[in-house]
């Protein structure tokens, strides 16, 4: 592996490779000129407090001006949070990020006695209001799923109190993103030829795909001994997200945070349980990929820094990004012209921030603006980064589609139907690069990344997802939420979850302080039920085209104006049965077979 190259600062990144950021407003000042008006919007909305069930008139004018206040707040918010990500060391958008958060909570304050005072009108007389003011229509969704919350309703005293607090329950989220990503450094890798390479949160998996196993070995162990090094202040940090959950499901009356977290998207908790059941059903074939993985590496000891690396040396190479879009789109032209036709607008028109940069935001994301999505990438030429780019696309095509289909009030789809998406065009672009080679090193190693997506989408993000209901039951149990503990059990997961032919590394009980979805509310099962559902409605898309397209833009376009399962069900998936999951799982199966097959001639 060659030297790289010093990772740029901000200022040295060419314009054609950064968002416009520019579309939302063209500068700080417009910005803040749209701060001050969410302000007064807030203000107005106050002056509603008593009066909701007075007549329809007066709930159609709040739910305007509530429906006005969230498009600004989703442009004032959608700017600073892109400010900061490009560069969380720069003061100022740290600060106006602050800000957008401090106008969040002020209009959560200003409106928090709608939810009770909505709740409070009878129903003939909701229906009523729906006779007389025609305009509520639109909003009848919204204030349904309002009503429907009735057993976990407050007084407008204790829900105003809660939404005062919306800035602290934040904080662990917040203390934690900034540790990770602006303040924590890490020693050089090392390859074995002595040479050193930059370490970070964006260049970390780049190593563990390396065939350098030395270089991998110094990459995972310089990692997670520096993390280890920081155990007890992240296990705070984790341990006040559990505790700010718990907090609040204790305060909206729920049996558990998870049944908290779950019940604001309609998705049954057995949902939740139902995946790890399944996943844990099918361990054998886990355990079986690992010892395939370390049987084709021939090594005598398979660690957890060879997890990534391909197992057919010699066929990855270098993806240029212009490339990579020019292969993602060509994977897409089951979906039709039209879905491609805003694809290349994306491509062409800087909905996407590519490189990394010193102090950016790690990971990848799409962003959902009204103006058009954001996505975030920080992309490294390895075929895992072309999923990647081909994932987050799908986000923002779903994005996109649930703006320009449903109003602002129905375009925000949950996050249980996110992970969809992205992972159906993760699919398609799989089979279109399987279609394309009759090469079987090459065949091979693009089984192997399919299988990788397995590994890390379906078994790893139920382990996560695993993880996060350990230590959520244990708080519940009064168990103290150690950086010991937390190690231990996190440990165990992975014994189970990978098996007996991977040596247990010491540094792998430290991985749980990596993971920023911890910090985001039971979201990270939703990778392995988006994954189940993904493979699903891909192959209906290439076995019956046309009419299979249809339903899943209909899906796309959707945003919440259905509950979840029902909008899958639409597209043809039903998740509130296994039945996806161990379908996808008997895929693992299948494609473990041909990998055996392949490398056995």
């Amino acid at each position: 592996m060659a030297e790289m190259k010093k990772i740029p600062e901000r200022s040295e990144v060419a314009l054609a490779d950064r968002w416009a950021i520019e579309d939302l407003y063209p500068n700080d000042e417009a910005w803040k000129q749209d701060l001050e008006k969410l302000k007064a919007l807030s203000a107005e909305l106050a002056a509603f407090a008593g009066k909701l069930g007075e007549s329809a008139a007066t709930l159609l004018a709040f739910s305007r001006k509530t429906e006005e206040a969230s498009v600004l707040l989703s442009n004032i918010y959608n700017y600073s949070s892109r400010r900061n990500d490009e560069d969380t060391r720069v003061a100022q958008y740290q600060e106006m990020n602050g800000m957008a958060m401090s106008a969040y909570v002020g209009l959560m304050s200003a409106t928090a006695f709608q939810t009770p005072e909505i709740m409070a009108i009878p129903e003939e007389t909701m229906e009523r209001f729906y006779a007389e003011e025609p305009g509520l229509e639109r909003y009848r969704r919204y204030i349904f799923s309002i009503r429907r919350h009735a057993d976990h309703v407050l007084s407008p005293a204790e829900e105003k109190l809660l939404a005062m607090a919306g800035e602290m329950m934040q904080s662990p989220d917040d203390i934690y993103s900034k540790f990770a990503d602006a303040d924590l450094s890490f020693p050089d890798a090392v390859d074995k030829n002595g040479v050193k390479h930059p370490l970070s949160q964006g260049t970390y998996i780049s190593y563990m795909e390396s065939d350098d196993r030395e270089l991998r070995k110094s990459a995972f162990q310089n990692t997670y001994h520096t993390w280890a090094s920081y155990k007890n202040t992240v296990a705070a940090a984790l341990n006040a997200q559990v505790k700010a959950l718990q907090f609040n499901a204790d305060a909206r009356k729920y049996a558990s945070p998870l049944e908290a977290s779950l019940d604001n998207t309609k998705v049954p908790v057995s949902v939740y349980h139902n995946l790890i059941e399944a996943v844990h059903q099918n361990f054998d074939k886990m355990h079986r990929y690992t010892r395939l993985r370390k049987k084709l590496l021939g090594v005598d000891e398979l660690h957890f820094y060879d997890l990534y690396t391909p197992l057919v040396p010699g066929a990855d190479v270098k993806i240029p990004f212009e490339q990579a879009k020019q292969t993602v789109y060509e994977s897409l032209a089951p979906m039709g012209e039209d879905y491609r036709k805003i694809l290349k607008e994306g491509f062409d028109n800087r909905w996407i921030d590519v490189y990394q940069n010193v102090g950016k935001r790690s990971g990848a994301y799409s962003a959902g603006a009204f103006v058009h999505p954001y996505v975030l990438l920080n992309y490294t030429g390895t075929l895992d980064s072309q999923f990647t780019l081909a994932h987050e696309m799908g986000h923002a095509l779903h994005s996109w589609h649930s703006n320009k289909y449903q109003n602002p009030v129905d375009a925000d789809y949950v996050i249980f139907v996110a992970e969809v998406a992205s992972t159906c065009n993760e699919a398609l672009l799989m089979e279109h690069l399987l279609s394309k080679t009759t090469d079987k090193k090459e065949r091979a190693y693009l089984i192997n990344h399919f299988l990788e997506q397995f590994r890390t989408t379906l078994y790893r993000q139920t382990m996560f997802a695993e993880f996060e209901l350990i230590i959520g039951r244990l708080n519940q149990e009064g168990v103290a939420l150690t950086a010991e503990r937390m190690c231990e059990e996190y440990k165990k997961l992975n014994a189970a979850y990978f098996g007996e032919d991977i040596v247990l590394d010491d540094e792998i009980a430290y991985e749980w302080e990596r993971i920023p979805h911890f910090y985001y509310n039971y979201y990270v099962f939703q990778y392995a039920t988006g994954y189940s559902a993904a493979i699903a409605l891909s192959r209906r898309i290439l076995r019956e085209g046309e009419s299979a397209v249809k339903d899943y833009i209909g899906f796309l376009s959707g945003g919440c104006s259905k509950d979840p399962i029902d909008l899958l069900k639409g597209a043809g998936v039903d998740m509130s049965s296994p039945e996806p999951v161990n379908q996808a799982l008997a895929l693992f199966g299948e494609l473990l077979d041909e990998m055996e097959a392949l490398m056995a001639e």
